[in-house]
């Protein structure tokens, strides 16, 4: 948010919303955006995202949908920041399109490999920024884990409805088979080492 310089002059786009992407609608919400949209395929979450401060929940048709065909009518200019919170690559060609002009995309998800085309004329004709939120130095790596802690803490930030399922170590492989169904509810599946 911070590297974004979000305020209530722009209009955020947050793309998934699994635990990462839940949890950043909650901060950037803080920043109070102008428009806070949000994308997901699930009803459950995106539910969860409005109750967090969405202004604006879409659910995806598909995974491989286009996400600016979905909003283009409400956004036909696309957005000032762009985070993409998806695990595969392929979200960083959508979030492109996405993008205003001299907007930014914030790398906060999107880690896997990227198997469509990367159109770096339209990131250089839109005028784009792409940020990465990996820290540059170990001591801001520290800084943002003491503030993330503290912002669970103060109630800013809730974690405990993203949990959905609690499971024994003893059962690991059924955490791994929830996580993996994606026609579950599973949100985050929790690991209980302790039972």
């Amino acid at each position: 948010a911070e590297l974004a310089q979000i305020d209530q002059t722009k209009r955020v786009l947050v793309m998934g919303q699994g635990v990462s992407g839940l949890v950043l609608t909650q901060v950037l919400r803080l920043f109070s955006p102008g428009a806070l949209v949000v994308t997901d395929l699930k009803d459950r979450n995106l539910e969860l995202a409005r109750k967090y401060g969405a202004t604006h929940a879409y659910k995806m048709p598909s995974a491989d949908a286009s996400t600016m065909d979905v909003f283009r009518d409400d956004f036909p200019d696309g957005f000032d920041v762009v985070v993409p919170c998806l695990l595969e690559g392929d979200g960083v060609p959508d979030a492109i399109d996405c993008t205003a002009l001299c907007g930014r995309i914030v790398l906060y998800g999107c880690l896997g490999i990227c198997t469509k085309p990367i159109d770096f004329y339209a990131v250089h004709r839109k005028r784009l920024n792409i940020l990465s939120t990996e820290p540059r130095r170990d001591i801001d790596m520290v800084r943002f884990f003491q503030q993330s802690v503290q912002m669970v803490s103060d109630g800013l930030v809730n974690t405990t409805e993203m949990i959905t399922h609690k499971v024994p170590l003893s059962n690991i492989d059924e955490a791994f088979a929830l996580r993996a169904d994606k026609t579950n509810d599973a949100i985050h599946v929790l690991v209980d080492c302790e039972a």
